[in-house]
């Protein structure tokens, strides 16, 4: 059995938990192929196993890798949506963050995961992508994201008119500072900071949130998934910002920009005992009464 690991950045506070990784990798017989930028930042400070192999993109991940791991919050982990491509590898996220949604596995569980993959006691959760198309290059060969499509003003620019429809049928007219196309994954991150639902993550769904609405009877609406956004933008700027995820690009409003369910999917591992009722329950602190 093999494991991929992948993280940002290791510091003081992480090297104790990577080294804990290694342990439990051992322990369990796991081969490790390590994130090269990654290596050469802890290979100094850390012990390694000997003839430790890495890898550098989605190219050099083959059908031996049986897991990738993620160590660090759901920035981390999101990475992995653009390492991974559709190679459909399981990825495991070990929490050294903060809220982790996705990341929900906490660094004190770090052995009772590589014990569940190595006996694979897990359950894979599939999650769905959003994925863009334009009439201009954007994003690379990465033109998707986990959580969400959004499209937004640039910093000093007034409000803009977003024109949205739906399989080319007219659906509204956002005047305000952005709007959000989240996935069911998504619906806890981004558009829920700007009122949108909690959507669960089986659900076939995207939800359109608007960021700051001038019109205060606009609310976020869920449309299934099957269907194709798309988008035309107006304002006095000549360029707006779009993104996927963590990922941004600065586009020309002459440009033309759908969005619709990517063809694959991410497989999320989760440990049998944890479930979304759960994390919704402990990251959000539901029902919790601070006067007791």
């Amino acid at each position: 059995m093999k494991a991929a690991i992948y993280s940002r950045i290791v510091d003081a506070e992480m090297q104790a938990g990577v080294r804990q990784l290694f342990q439990e990798l051992a322990r369990q017989k796991i081969d490790a192929v390590l994130h090269a930028p990654l290596l050469e930042k802890i290979g100094s400070s850390i012990s390694l196993p000997p003839k430790l192999e890495s890898f550098h993109d989605s190219n050099d991940l083959d059908e031996n890798v049986d897991f990738l791991i993620s160590l660090g919050g759901d920035g981390t982990l999101l990475d992995t949506v653009s390492l991974l491509r559709d190679k459909n590898i399981p990825v495991l996220g070990i929490n050294f963050g903060r809220l982790g949604f996705l990341a929900s596995i906490g660094k004190e569980e770090m052995a009772d995961a590589v014990n569940s993959l190595a006996n694979r006691t897990f359950v894979i959760d599939k999650r769905s992508l959003v994925h863009l198309d334009a009439n201009k290059p954007l994003f690379g060969q990465v033109p998707y994201g986990l959580n969400e499509f959004s499209i937004h003003k640039t910093d000093t620019s007034p409000m803009i008119k977003i024109h949205t429809y739906l399989n080319g049928e007219f659906l509204n007219t956002y005047w305000a500072d952005g709007l959000i196309v989240s996935t069911p994954t998504g619906s806890t991150g981004y558009s829920l900071s700007c009122g949108g639902p909690v959507i669960f993550p089986e659900s076939s769904s995207f939800v359109i949130t608007p960021v700051a609405p001038h019109n205060l009877n606009i609310r976020p609406i869920l449309v299934p998934d099957e269907n194709i956004i798309s988008f035309e933008v107006e304002g006095r700027s000549d360029s707006y910002i779009c993104a996927l995820d963590s990922r941004k690009e600065i586009v020309d409003k002459s440009v033309q920009l759908a969005v619709r369910r990517e063809s694959f999917t991410l497989s999320l591992v989760r440990l049998n005992e944890n479930n979304f009722l759960q994390t919704l329950r402990n990251k959000l602190s539901w029902g919790l009464d601070t006067r007791n």
